[in-house]
C-alpha cells in the first residue's frame, strides 16, 4: 500500500463515506491480485448501490473525490491504473551477470507453438487490460486492446499474424470482450470482417462477452443506449431493449473464468507439458552459464 499525503484536505462526510467504500473495494481486489481503472471502480459502486444513479455527473464526482482523496494520503497510488499513460525507452543492464537473470526471468516459450489452436483474447477498451492480464499471462494467451473499432494499421498487423498461425498449421481464434450497445455489438462484426479480409482466410472470432446470457445471469447495472448512435434501431430491433451495458460492469473473476473456460477446452494436455518440459531444460542450460562464470543464480 502506497499512502502517501501531498495536499491535505479536510473532506465531508459524504466524500470520506466515498472514500472509505473506494478503499474496500480496493483492498478486496488487489488481494484477489487484480488491478482496477476509475472507469471499472465506477462500475463497482453502481452495480454494489453505492450510487443510485449511473451518469456522468457520477463517474465526474467520484473522479474528483478519489483525485483528491490520493492527494489527500487516504487512497492507495498504486490502486488505480492508467494504461495509456507509461514510460517507455531503452531498458539498461549493470551488466552480463544481471543481462543473463533477465533473460532468465523472462524466458516463456510459445506453448501453444505445438498446439491445434492459437488462442488470443481481444478487449473493446484498455480499462479491461488489468483484468484479463492475469489470466492471459498464466495460459500463456497474448491479449489486445482494440480501442474502439481497431485502426487499420492495427488490424492488417493482426491479419498477418493471423495468416502465419494457418501456415504453421494452426487454427487461430479470438475471444472478443466489449461493451453490449450498439457500436459494442457492431466492433465484433467489424472486426471479425476486416481480420478475415487480411488474413485472407476464415478466422474464428468468439464474442465471449458481453452477451445477453451474461447479462441475464450477473444483472450488471444498465444504462441508455444513445438513439444518436448510427446503429440504435438495429440495436433495439435485434434485443428488444433500450438499455446497454458496459463490459467493465463485470466483476473481474467471472471475466477471467469465462477466459479461462474458453482457452482450456483448447488445450491438449499432453502436447502442454512436453512443452513445459522443455522449457525447464532451457532454463536449467541457462543456470549452467550462471554457474559456469561464477555468478549467484539468485541475487544474495
Amino acid at each position: 500500500m502506497t499512502k502517501l499525503c501531498y495536499v491535505p484536505k479536510e473532506f465531508s462526510a459524504a466524500h470520506l463515506k466515498i472514500i472509505g467504500h473506494a478503499n474496500q473495494i480496493i483492498e478486496r481486489y488487489q488481494a484477489d491480485g487484480y488491478s482496477l481503472t476509475l472507469r471499472s471502480l465506477y462500475y463497482k459502486f453502481v452495480a454494489g448501490g453505492i450510487f443510485k444513479e449511473n451518469n456522468q455527473k457520477m463517474y465526474s464526482l467520484l473522479q474528483n473525490v478519489l483525485n483528491a482523496g490520493r492527494l489527500a494520503g487516504l487512497i492507495d497510488w498504486e490502486a488505480i491504473e492508467d494504461n495509456l499513460r507509461y514510460l517507455q525507452g531503452s531498458p539498461t543492464v549493470s551488466g552480463p551477470h544481471e543481462a543473463i537473470k533477465q533473460a532468465k526471468a523472462k524466458l516463456r516459450l510459445n506453448l501453444w507453438a505445438d498446439q491445434d489452436w492459437q488462442p488470443e483474447v481481444w478487449c473493446e477498451k484498455d480499462a479491461m487490460i488489468g483484468v484479463v492480464e492475469g489470466i492471459c499471462d498464466k495460459l500463456r494467451v497474448n491479449f489486445f486492446a482494440c480501442r474502439g473499432y481497431t485502426s487499420q494499421s492495427a488490424m492488417y498487423r493482426a491479419g498477418q499474424r493471423m495468416a502465419q498461425y494457418v501456415r504453421d498449421g494452426q487454427q487461430p481464434i479470438i475471444f472478443h470482450f466489449g461493451d453490449h450497445d450498439p457500436s459494442g455489438i457492431d466492433m465484433t462484426r467489424d472486426n471479425a470482417d476486416r481480420l478475415e479480409l487480411f488474413a485472407g482466410t476464415r478466422i474464428n472470432f468468439v464474442r465471449l462477452g458481453l452477451n445477453m446470457k451474461e447479462i441475464e445471469q450477473y444483472n450488471p447495472p444498465p444504462n441508455y443506449a444513445k438513439p444518436s448512435d448510427s446503429r440504435y434501431e438495429d440495436y433495439v430491433r435485434t434485443f428488444d431493449t433500450k438499455d446497454c451495458w458496459e463490459i467493465d460492469a463485470l466483476e473481474p473473476w467471472v471475466i477471467s473464468s469465462m477466459i479461462e473456460d474458453a482457452v482450456m477446452r483448447l488445450r491438449d494436455e499432453t502436447k502442454w507439458d512436453a512443452a513445459l518440459a522443455r522449457e525447464a531444460e532451457d532454463l536449467d542450460k541457462m543456470d549452467r552459464i550462471l554457474e559456469e562464470q561464477g555468478w549467484p543464480k539468485d541475487e544474495e
